[in-house]
């Protein structure tokens, strides 16, 4: 089996910080890492492998020549080979331009019978990429696959819903987008980070890849951030005592009397 396994390398949102005169992310000294879902994706991909020693995972993302750092931390994992789509013509691409260029990508590698994907990215939150690929290449996809069982060429999976899940049996090729709840992704190991920083990850540009150039880029790009800002933070809040709701009513009323609301 052959699969394709779509990552990204994201900043940590946990260290981002918003320029408050621009409404730009400030992402000097932000560490990179790999995005959350795609973590998820990947280990799918590999207990696959796991089960299945001929399988052979395939990573594809785009961004800047240091992606390739990323890449190496999914190959010391136990992927068996990264493709990095990077040129200037693909740079300020948007959902539907990003998924114009993978999707490209992957049908240079042309020989596929699963990829998997995160949900979404913790930068921009869309889970737009994953389904754009699918319709791009013209296959099926279920999307917030949290749990997943191979039969051959059945796959049966339980996607999530707000109120529980369903349940769904698709064929091969597929896409699947996978969610943090589907497994617990592994460590890299040490023989692993000796292979993946001797690997040699193969770099594409999109005439590599035979893209349109007018289907990617900024300029192709329909949709675009024009502010992000911070929220402005509320006052504390403050918790009304009492052993039952009449006696936290009357706390309640007399705190409101007091401050002259009511």
């Amino acid at each position: 089996m052959k699969i394709v396994v779509c990552v990204k390398q994201v900043p940590d949102t946990t260290e981002i910080k918003i320029n408050p005169e621009t409404g730009t992310l400030i992402r000097d000294g932000v560490p990179s890492i790999l995005n959350h879902d795609d973590a998820n994706a990947l280990e799918q991909a590999l207990q696959i492998k796991d089960a299945n020693p001929d399988t052979t995972v395939t990573l594809i993302t785009m961004g800047p020549p240091q992606a390739k750092e990323m890449l190496q931390e999914c190959l010391a994992m136990g992927a068996d080979e990264a493709i990095l789509l990077s040129d200037r013509a693909l740079g300020g691409s948007d959902t539907w331009a990003t998924s114009n260029a993978i999707a490209a990508g992957i049908k240079k590698i042309g020989d596929y019978d699963l990829i998997f994907a995160g949900r979404q990215a913790i930068d921009g939150d869309t889970a737009q990429v994953g389904p754009q690929i699918a319709e791009k290449l013209d296959l099926p996809q279920v999307t917030y696959v949290k749990d997943f069982e191979l039969n051959g060429d059945i796959i049966t999976v339980h996607r999530a819903l707000e109120d529980g899940y369903e349940v769904l049996k698709l064929k091969m090729p597929c896409v699947l987008t996978a969610i943090k709840e589907l497994n617990k992704p592994r460590y890299m190991s040490i023989s692993g980070i000796l292979k993946g920083a001797k690997a040699d990850i193969k770099v594409w540009s999109a005439a590599d890849i035979g893209v349109d150039l007018t289907t990617v880029g900024l300029k192709a790009s329909p949709t675009n951030v024009f502010k992000s800002f911070t929220p402005k933070a509320k006052g504390k809040g403050v918790v009304v005592d009492g052993d039952t709701v009449k006696e936290i009513t009357n706390n309640l009323l007399t705190s409101l009397r007091e401050k002259h609301i009511i």
